[in-house]
């Protein structure tokens, strides 16, 4: 009987154990942030792009970096703003462009 007893709390403990591992690996399968691993500073033409965000630490990154996106949807890593003039003049543009189509819908 004892035996009887002892497997019965084996199985119950195997399954709890079970249950917290499947538990604490549900919050594992988020998706890796799609990062920058290094930036290029070469020109990239103002007509190419459509819109950009900053990439930061708190994103879960290593790399801080602008990030443009182009038509084709292409993520491109620059340098940011305030160590690039060419990237601050590119953001000036979007954010010009942005402000223009949003006066544009709200008239």
């Amino acid at each position: 009987m004892v035996r009887n007893g002892v497997t019965v709390q084996a199985t119950a403990l195997l399954l709890l154990a079970l249950f917290f591992i499947c538990w604490n690996s549900a919050g594992a399968t988020e998706a890796a942030p799609d990062c920058c691993l290094i930036t290029v500073d070469k020109k990239i033409p103002r007509n190419l792009v459509m819109s950009y965000y900053v990439q930061t630490k708190e994103m879960g990154c290593r790399v801080l970096a602008t990030v443009f996106i182009t038509k084709k949807g292409r993520q491109l890593c620059a340098p940011l703003a305030r160590k690039n003039n060419w990237v601050k003049k590119l953001i000036d543009n979007l954010n010009k462009k942005s402000k223009k189509s949003s006066k544009r819908t709200s008239q």
